[in-house]
C-alpha cells in the first residue's frame, strides 16, 4: 500500500514539473531546459581542468564533496567565447545517471510552455542538432528547448562518467 502511495506522489510531483522550463541566457539568445533535470543553480566555482578533453569541456569541479564535469554551453553550441561575470552560473543538471555542470551567461525565469506553444526544430530547419527538443513560443519571443539528454553523445557521456 504504502508504495502506491510512494508511486502516486512521484506522479504527482512529475505532473507539477511537467511544462515548466528554466530559462538561461547565451548572449541574446534564450534557452530552456526542462525544470525535471535540473537539481540546482550554483555560482560558478573552481573549476580543474582535465587534459584531452573536448574544448567545451572545462574541467571537473567540487560540488559538496560530489567530483562534476563542467561543461560551456556557449563552447558546446560554437559560441564565441566570453568572459565569466557576476551573472555568469553553473546549471547542475542529472541526465542519463551522471550530473553535469552547465555553464551558461544567465538564468532568468521559470516558465510554464504548453505542448501547444512548442514547435518541433524539424518544422523550422531540417537536420539541425539533436539537442534542440523544440522551439518554445512564449509571449513575443521564442526560446529554444533543449533535450538534456541528448547533450551529449553516448561516447561523451562514458568519458564523463568515469570522472564522477
Amino acid at each position: 500500500m504504502a508504495q502506491i502511495d510512494v508511486l502516486n506522489l512521484t506522479e504527482q510531483e512529475e505532473d507539477t514539473l511537467k511544462g515548466k522550463y528554466l530559462i538561461f541566457s547565451m548572449g541574446s539568445e534564450l534557452y530552456g531546459m526542462e525544470i525535471r533535470y535540473i537539481t540546482e543553480i550554483i555560482g560558478i566555482q573552481p573549476i580543474t581542468e582535465v587534459p584531452e578533453m573536448p574544448e567545451y569541456v572545462r574541467g571537473i569541479t567540487n560540488l559538496r564533496g560530489k567530483i562534476i564535469p563542467v561543461m560551456d554551453a556557449r563552447l558546446r553550441f560554437k559560441k564565441a567565447v566570453r568572459e565569466y561575470d557576476g551573472r555568469t552560473c553553473i546549471i547542475v543538471i542529472d541526465t542519463n545517471d551522471i550530473s553535469i555542470g552547465l555553464i551558461v551567461d544567465s538564468v532568468s525565469e521559470v516558465l510554464a510552455i504548453g505542448d501547444e506553444d512548442i514547435a518541433s526544430p524539424t518544422d523550422i530547419y531540417k537536420g539541425g542538432h539533436k539537442y534542440i527538443k523544440g522551439i518554445g513560443k512564449a509571449g513575443d519571443s521564442v526560446k529554444l528547448l533543449l533535450d538534456c539528454q541528448k547533450l551529449l553523445t553516448d561516447e561523451e557521456m562514458e568519458t564523463l562518467s568515469t570522472m564522477s
